[in-house]
């Protein structure tokens, strides 16, 4: 039986910033998988300051999210889009763009899809 653990989002293992000073994304590594906390400042869009980063054409991670504040746009590849704010938990399949609707930051809580978003390649 695996004993307690504890990791916390505000000292993170891993920090990974976007473009631009756009926000970034903590992380730490539980025996279950990654957990990540992203902050998305105002202006950000996936394909402008995550794309680089990536090197995809869309984001191909998959998410488990739950939105703490502020308010996402999500837009897949084949035109379905939604837009999430506090309190909204999201199922998002790879293949899609996001930006921040407004001026508040969005942050977001994912279980799945932050164990290699916005990591450098090579």
């Amino acid at each position: 039986m695996a004993g307690l653990e504890r990791m916390s989002l505000d000292q993170p293992e891993e920090v990974r910033p976007f473009e631009g000073g756009t926000g970034q994304l903590a992380l730490v590594n539980l025996a279950g998988g990654g957990i990540g906390r992203a902050v998305f400042e105002p202006g950000w869009r996936w394909s402008e300051h995550v794309k680089p980063i990536a090197g995809t054409d869309s984001c191909l991670a998959s998410h488990v999210g739950y939105v703490i504040s502020g308010r996402l746009r999500v837009e897949m590849d084949d035109g379905q889009a939604e837009e999430f704010g506090a309190g909204d938990f999201m199922v998002c399949p790879p293949g899609h763009d996001a930006w921040v609707l407004g001026d508040v930051p969005c942050v977001m809580l994912d279980w799945q899809g932050y164990v290699d978003y916005a990591k450098p390649q090579g």
